[in-house]
């Protein structure tokens, strides 16, 4: 994610020895935390804009996976936009109005082309509202500009304040698609064809790709599915009324902002599929699944620590509450409050029970500090509405410029009858237009070759290219699909890439039940790499839980195309480590020495010119001499499996010959 890693204690969630500490420390931060969600939940004085000015729902931008500041010089954490005293929005001059204008696209800019408009509110907290001629005119200013930058004004919300009234409008850019990744099947199937559960699993089915899923109910890959708004914040999902299933293309046509869910599996055995899922497609935000009736489990904290070691904010939905006793759901929300509020976790748990909790959480969302609980049922339905209404107003946390050196990143590859080779993954940065030619790379040499772009989809549609943070689907000329694998990638020439072997990273060991030394092996996850690696050295004599260190790493099988800064996930059964890659050694015009270069086999038509016993050459003349000699010679039989009697000698005399050319063959062909 490019992020520096947050270091966790040995407290932290996943780790078995975590209880007593965790309860302790929540209970000593209870009073503290409590208040902290009231001020949140009541609009503090920290979160007030001044009166008529912009509150922006935006998440921090990233340029990219290292970006630490937004443009303009401004704190990433930056939640407001401030203008100076005496602007207002009830009648504003040319000067002001600009002003106004300018930060209106600044923050629509920052929030992907959203933004949430305070209109009413004071700068320190006090003096809410305005008269209702003063609201009609401010509103009458902010659908101007809304007009000026192209925009559509909805709605959120109207209260009376003491002072009168305050209005939170969603201000959204028109004809664009907003993609915003998140990563239990029920409730996406609900969520994403519009029909309630019945309480056996109707509704997941439509999202399992496999039998086996179907039968255990267990999700074991990675599943894709989207949910598209308009621009009043309805959902357009109509599946169809036979088969059941969903045309992409209608949605994305008629959506004004979509947002594509990355469905992975809870369960342990596919630990590894999670963790690649996480890691290989880059998700904006993670929303945790808990029922109400198993409450916090093993698996609940092993994910939890993964999306905060990842640095992704995490909102969670506890599901089932239809079925579950009040007391047993009241003890699953206090644990799962004890743990958010843990010193591995500090997050601000808010429980989202109306419309005003959704537009303040959602608001406030990507602070990272801040982490929403809905509870929802996906048989009666109940809560499903803000839940939906919190996702309309998700922004993107990631901006990206078109004007940087293309990359992507390939997590899978097909082969379609008709088209031929496909790779899909994610767009990293830049910009990739059709019939564009990229390097693909690195093989198993580390070289890097170059391909031609055939045709692009996005979300199942053909379109003429994609941008950064964008997942596609590329149709590559002239290449086969065994010479492609998950963890290439596709650059621009003008990136000049080089696959490396060997690399340092700053990592932090969460769990380890001994001591991690020398010549330790474990996976490592980075984006969508999922190789093993040897440790050859570290600045420490051994490593235990809760260790940070600086770590020389090896690839074992190929090399990689790695960044500086780039986030990594180190794990081998219960170890469990995360880290960010801090310098890369060994390029590939350095081999190890026990580095063998894969045989490739070819069929070759053209029979390869005999050789002599010693291996030379055979000349012209010879080679009639060793023909003449093959006819001449007596059918022994001796060249094939002789498995009885007379009955083979013909093919015996056909298999001397054939065993003749053979070894030829495959040494030309080579």
């Amino acid at each position: 994610m490019g992020c520096s890693p947050r270091v966790l204690p040995r407290s932290a969630p996943g780790f078995p020895h975590e209880a007593r500490a965790l309860e302790q420390a929540a209970e000593r931060q209870e009073t503290e935390r409590q208040e902290t969600a009231q001020r949140l939940r009541a609009g503090s004085e920290q979160l007030s804009p001044a009166p008529g000015l912009l509150w922006t729902a935006a998440s921090p931008r990233r340029s990219g996976p290292s970006a630490p500041r937004a443009a303009g010089g401004h704190p990433r954490s930056s939640r407001t936009c401030l203008l100076q005293k005496g602007l207002a929005l009830v009648s504003p001059n040319g000067e002001q109005y600009d002003s106004l204008l300018h930060q209106l696209r600044d923050r629509m800019e920052e929030g992907c082309g959203e933004t949430i408009y305070v209109v009413g509110m004071g700068s320190d907290g006090g003096d809410w509202g305005l008269e209702e001629k003063d609201m009609e005119a401010s509103a009458a200013t902010v659908r101007s500009m809304c007009e000026q930058v192209d925009a559509d004004l909805i709605t959120l919300r109207e209260r009376n304040e003491a002072a009168g009234l305050v209005r939170d409008y969603l201000i959204r850019r028109r004809m664009g698609t907003c993609t915003v990744p998140i990563a239990m099947s029920t409730l996406l199937g609900v969520l994403t064809h519009g029909e309630l559960d019945n309480g056996r699993g109707f509704a997941r089915q439509k999202l399992f790709r496999h039998k086996h899923e179907m039968e255990s109910g267990r999700t074991s890959s990675v599943g894709n599915d989207i949910l598209g708004f308009d621009q009043e914040g309805q959902v357009v999902n109509k599946p169809d009324s036979h088969g059941g299933s969903l045309d992409w293309t209608k949605i994305c046509e008629k959506s004004s902002k979509v947002i594509t869910f990355i469905d992975l599996a809870g369960h342990e055995k596919y630990l590894k599929t999670t963790v690649f899922g996480m890691t290989g497609h880059l998700p904006d935000f993670c929303m945790l699944m808990v029922g109400s009736n198993a409450g916090i489990v093993g698996m609940t904290k092993e994910h939890l620590g993964l999306a905060l070691a990842l640095n992704v904010p995490v909102f969670v939905v506890v599901t089932k509450i239809d079925m579950c006793p009040a007391n047993i759901l009241q003890e699953t929300l206090k644990l799962l409050q004890r743990l958010l509020k843990s010193p591995g976790c500090r997050k601000i748990p808010v429980l989202v029970q109306n419309k005003d909790d959704v537009i303040v959480t959602a608001s406030n969302f990507s602070s990272e500090r801040m982490c929403p609980i809905f509870q929802i049922s996906n048989v009666s339905g109940e809560n499903m509405d803000l839940l939906k209404m919190f996702l309309n107003l998700l922004s993107s946390r990631t901006s990206y410029h078109d004007d940087q050196p293309a990359e992507f990143q390939i997590d899978d590859t097909y082969s379609v009858p008709g088209v031929g080779t496909v790779v899909s993954g994610t767009t990293l940065r830049g910009l990739i237009r059709l019939n564009d030619t990229m390097l693909l790379g690195p093989d198993p040499l580390g070289s890097f070759i170059p391909i031609a772009v055939k045709s692009i989809h996005r979300k199942r549609m053909p379109v003429k290219e994609v941008r950064g943070g964008q997942t596609a689907s590329f149709s590559l000329k002239k290449i086969k699909r065994s010479s492609i694998r998950k963890g290439m990638v596709m650059v621009s020439p003008r990136l000049c890439p080089q696959a490396t072997w060997e690399f340092e990273a700053e990592i932090l060991v969460l769990h380890h039940p001994t001591t991690i030394s020398p010549r330790y092996q474990a996976m490592v996850h980075c984006g969508s790499i999922r190789q093993t690696a040897t440790i050859l050295s570290m600045n420490r004599d051994c490593l235990r839980t809760g260790d940070k260190a600086s770590v020389h790493f090896r690839f074992i099988k190929t090399p990689e195309y790695l960044h500086c800064d780039q986030r990594l996930v180190f794990r081998e059964g219960r170890t469990k480590a995360v880290g960010t890659i801090t310098k890369l050694l060994q390029s590939t015009n350095n081999l190890p020495s026990n580095f063998k270069p894969p045989q490739i086999k070819m069929q070759s038509t053209k029979r390869a010119p005999p050789r002599k016993e010693d291996g030379t050459m055979a000349a012209d003349d010879e080679v009639a001499t060793i023909a003449q000699s093959a006819t001449q010679s007596p059918k022994t039989g001796g060249g094939g499996r002789r498995r009885g009697g007379q009955r083979h000698k013909g093919k015996g005399q056909n298999s001397s010959t054939t065993s003749t050319a053979a070894p030829s063959s495959g040494i030309g062909g080579s």
